[in-house]
């Protein structure tokens, strides 16, 4: 299927690793050049250099970290030509509420809650005054699975949902569309370190952090690339009629109302 993506600008935040990487790497290979942002330039650079030359692509790079909003205005002027913008940037720790201390919250959310909103502000104005974008939103299905040992990321993605929903529901009247996907547990590093806190809930040992894939359906999680391939679609022309929704990849995850099958109680 061609997705009609071929010389599409693409902004992806947080590209360095995980489900970001996966999808700049997509998009490249569908023909898309590329703004990458991270905190870690030599990573970003040498995806530059990789997907330059397998693809034959034009790939920018970013080093900035997305807490610093008054750098956000100035990176969207940057990427002005931008016709895709990924929000993916940010984790948001583990644990319950009271793991958790105010600098925690904080910070987790200025990076991904108010980093994605304050970005899109940003390119939203610029594609609505040109009449067309799509702006998709990497949220996370504790936004609708909700779950008390990931407070501050469950009431994170929820907010997220939120603005997606709001803003996607009057846009693409603009010409842009606005929407997300919820995944649920990714193979990336990150689901690594969460799982080594929910370990701990529930066998009392991180160390046993992998068992819990068990729990998931298929007994497994999914592929950061299972994730990307999502992305593609929903920001093709394909999907040209799809604007505020969200949708969930998480092999039913939050159609159980679970985060793992309740096998057994959380300590």
């Amino acid at each position: 299927m061609d997705l009609q993506l071929t010389g599409k600008t693409v902004l992806i935040t947080g590209a360095s690793k995980g489900i970001g990487l996966a999808a700049a790497r997509a998009f490249a290979a569908e023909g898309c050049h590329l703004h990458l942002t991270a905190r870690s330039g030599d990573a970003l650079a040498q995806t530059r250099d990789e997907l330059q030359s397998q693809h034959g692509v034009r790939v920018g790079v970013h080093v900035l970290d997305m807490a610093d909003h008054a750098r956000l205005g100035q990176l969207a002027a940057d990427c002005a030509d931008t016709d895709i913008l990924i929000n993916n940037a940010g984790e948001i720790p583990s644990g319950p509420i009271e793991s958790l201390d105010e600098a925690i919250w904080k910070r987790s959310y200025d990076v991904k809650l108010f980093g994605y909103m304050f970005l899109t502000r940003h390119l939203y104005t610029r594609m609505k005054a040109r009449g067309s974008g799509v702006i998709l939103n990497d949220i996370g299905n504790s936004g609708e699975n909700w779950d008390a040992n990931y407070v501050a990321g469950s009431t994170a993605n929820a907010a997220l949902m939120a603005f997606t929903k709001a803003l996607g529901g009057v846009s693409l009247d603009y010409g842009v569309r606005v929407l997300g996907v919820n995944p649920g547990p990714v193979d990336t590093e990150r689901m690594i370190k969460i799982n080594k806190r929910r370990a701990i809930d529930v066998y009392g040992d991180e160390s046993k952090w992998d068992s819990l894939h068990q729990h998931y359906p298929g007994q497994r999680a999914a592929s950061a690339e299972e994730i990307a391939d999502l992305m593609l679609f929903l920001c093709s022309p394909r999907a040209g009629y799809i604007s505020g929704a969200i949708v969930t990849i998480d092999g039913g995850i939050a159609a159980k109302g679970s985060i793992i099958k309740p096998r057994f109680e959380l300590k």
